[in-house]
C-alpha cells in the first residue's frame, strides 16, 4: 500500500479568522456551529474568505458474501437495484443533490452484478463482492490495497475538476455487520464499543435476526480475531466500497479537500482511514 501523505492544515491563520469571525455584528457565539465551522473550513482552505466550490457526493456500492449467511434483512440483489435506483434519479441522495446543485457520482466498487457503461456510474469494481468473513477474510491486502488506491484516483480527480468540498455515501446489503466488525475492532478495547453495542438492526432486522446477526458477527470474530491495525481489519472484514470509501478520504484530504461524513457506515470506513493516516480527521466535518 503506497503511503497517503497528508498535511494537517497550518494552523497560523487560526488566531485572524477568529477575529474576523468574532468582528460579525453579533454577539460572539451567537451563530452556534457555524462558527467554528467558518473557522475549520478557513484553515482548511488556508484563507479568510473560504467558499465551497463544486460540492460533490460519491456513493461507492459492493456486495458482501456474509450477506448471504443472513447478516441482513434484505437479498443481495438489493444492492444491484439500489444502484440502478440511484443511476434512474430516485433516491434520496439524488433528490437532496438536486436541490442543492450538488454533483453525484455512484461507483460500482465490487457488486456482485454488471451494469455495463453507464451515465453517472464509474467502474472500479474490485470482484463481485467479497468473500464470507465467517470462513475467511474478506478480501486479500491485494484487492485491499487495490481499492484504497481506486478511492484515493476518484478523489484526485474530483480534485482536479475543480471539487475542494466531498461527501459520502453507501450500498451494500450486508454492510452494516462489516461497519459493526470494524467499529468494535477499531475502538473496542478504548471505547467500551464491544460488539452487542455496535451491531444494530441495519435495515430492519426484527429482534431474532439481530439476535442471528450478532451470533454470526461472535463467530466471524472468533476466526479472524481483533486484528491491530486499520489495514488489516479492513482486510478481515470490511467491503470493497468501505475500502474505496476509506481510500478516497485519504487521498481527499492529501488534496485538501473538506470532507463530509455521515452515516455509520461511511464513519467506519473514516475509522480505518485514520487509523491509517490520523492527519485525515483534520479536513472532516460531522454531519
Amino acid at each position: 500500500m503506497t503511503p497517503f501523505a497528508i498535511t494537517p492544515p497550518d494552523t497560523l491563520l487560526a488566531a485572524a479568522l477568529q477575529h474576523k469571525i468574532d468582528r460579525k455584528t453579533k454577539p460572539r457565539g451567537a451563530l452556534g456551529r457555524l462558527e467554528p465551522l467558518a473557522h475549520q473550513i478557513g484553515l482548511i482552505q488556508q484563507t479568510l474568505t473560504p467558499e465551497i466550490r463544486q460540492p460533490h457526493i460519491v456513493v461507492f456500492a459492493g456486495d458482501h458474501g456474509a450477506a448471504r449467511a443472513g447478516v441482513s434483512a434484505y437479498p443481495q440483489d438489493v444492492t444491484w437495484q439500489m444502484v440502478e435506483n440511484f443511476l434512474a434519479g430516485g433516491a434520496a441522495i439524488n433528490v437532496f443533490s438536486r436541490q442543492l446543485g450538488i454533483g453525484l457520482t455512484v461507483v460500482d466498487a465490487g457488486v456482485n452484478h454488471d451494469f455495463g457503461r453507464r451515465s453517472g456510474l464509474i467502474d472500479a469494481k474490485i470482484a463481485h463482492g467479497t468473500a464470507n468473513y465467517l470462513e475467511q477474510p474478506a478480501m486479500t491486502h491485494a484487492q485491499r490495497d487495490t481499492a484504497l488506491e481506486r478511492g484515493r484516483g476518484i478523489a484526485h480527480a474530483l480534485a482536479g475538476n475543480g471539487c475542494n468540498c466531498v461527501g459520502f455515501g453507501e450500498m451494500g446489503i450486508g454492510n452494516t455487520a462489516s461497519a459493526s466488525l470494524i467499529t468494535h475492532c477499531l475502538v473496542g478495547a478504548d471505547h467500551d464499543a464491544d460488539l452487542y453495542t455496535v451491531t444494530g438492526p441495519g435495515t430492519g432486522l426484527d429482534d431474532a435476526g439481530l439476535f442471528r446477526k450478532r451470533s454470526l458477527l461472535a463467530k466471524a470474530l472468533e476466526r479472524g480475531g481483533r486484528p491491530q491495525s486499520g489495514a488489516d481489519v479492513l482486510a478481515e472484514y470490511g467491503g470493497f466500497e468501505i475500502a474505496m470509501m476509506a481510500g478516497a478520504m485519504l487521498g481527499a484530504a492529501e488534496k485538501g479537500l473538506l470532507i463530509l461524513v455521515d452515516g455509520f457506515i461511511v464513519t467506519a470506513a473514516l475509522l480505518v482511514a485514520h487509523a491509517i493516516n490520523p492527519n485525515v480527521l483534520a479536513y472532516c466535518v460531522f454531519a
